[in-house]
């Protein structure tokens, strides 16, 4: 019998137990500016505080010296219009010492897949459309084009994009594509980091007739027939060259940390520095930069 293997605690990144803290004990790490302030997300934010409360906690972590003193990390708006509004407590998830240097780093805000969710979420439980639109500060349609947001896209598309933060439109483009296409489009979008509408549109533009919809005619894009083999033939180049870049990045990476590993030594010899600093300081100044950027990665 072969031995058991250990089995490894997960390390939790929050205190068990959220706990309502008094607002004055939290010390924001950042000021919410003036700017923010008259902003529109503002706005739906305070909105929705208004009409159902918080939703999300803030985070927090304990004061090293003081535990009854916190560092806001998450949630700055949020603390922001409660003070506003005169309150003067808040549930807040507190997070473990490592965390505090972390949080920022690895939160992820709502995506628009997650915000669809929560409205079918808040709508079976009998929330009406009309207060989730006041909660969020935005028009019934829009709450209406969110709630339908995964009608006509395949499973596979919607988990895919689960965490992205896509513009509602581009899920109206995918719907012209059939179920194969739509995966496709949602690799080039994830590969290029790019999920704008003009993205979208322009792949929906270079997709075979084979691949849209039935009925999802092409002369209603207000494209010419050349004009989508331009572009089909410009998405396949384009597709090859992703490949190729993902091909050589390995490489090219392993080259570019061992590049700079062997600058950052030549930096760490007095001489060298001295050197470089009387006859080529421009050279010198690039090889700062290089250190810096590789130490703040």
């Amino acid at each position: 019998m072969s031995p058991r293997r250990a089995i490894t605690p997960v390390k939790l990144g929050f205190e068990e137990t959220s706990i309502r803290i008094p607002i004055d004990a939290i010390m924001p790490l950042r000021e919410v500016t003036a700017t923010t302030r008259r902003s529109i997300k503002y706005g739906q934010i305070a909105a929705s505080i208004a009409e159902v409360g918080i939703i999300e906690p803030p985070a927090v972590a304990r004061d090293s010296k003081d535990p009854n003193r916190f560092h806001l990390l998450d949630g700055h708006i949020r603390v922001q219009i409660l003070r506003e509004r005169g309150e003067t407590e808040v549930v807040c998830l507190v997070a473990v010492d490592d965390e505090a240097f972390t949080y920022n780093k690895r939160i992820s805000r709502m995506a628009t897949i997650q915000e669809h969710k929560m409205i079918l979420n808040a709508v079976k439980k009998g929330v009406p459309e009309e207060r989730l639109a006041r909660a969020l500060n935005v028009n019934i349609s829009n709450i209406r084009m969110k709630r339908n947001l995964l009608v006509g896209i395949c499973p596979e598309v919607a988990e895919m994009l689960r965490d992205k933060h896509v513009p509602i439109n581009v899920f109206t483009e995918l719907r012209f594509l059939k179920p194969i296409r739509q995966i496709d489009a949602a690799r080039a979008m994830i590969s290029m980091n790019r999920y704008s509408l003009a993205y979208a549109k322009s792949l929906v533009a270079a997709t075979p007739a084979d691949q849209l919809v039935e009925g999802k005619q092409r002369g209603s894009r207000g494209l010419s027939e050349d004009q989508i083999a331009i572009m089909q033939r410009e998405s396949e180049t384009l597709d090859r060259e992703m490949k190729r870049i993902e091909r050589d990045y390995g490489a090219n990476h392993l080259d570019l940390v061992l590049a700079l590993g062997y600058v950052a030594r030549l930096l760490e010899n007095a001489r060298v520095v001295g050197h470089l600093a009387k006859y080529h300081p421009d050279i010198l100044a690039q090889f700062q930069k290089l250190t810096e950027l590789q130490q703040a990665a």
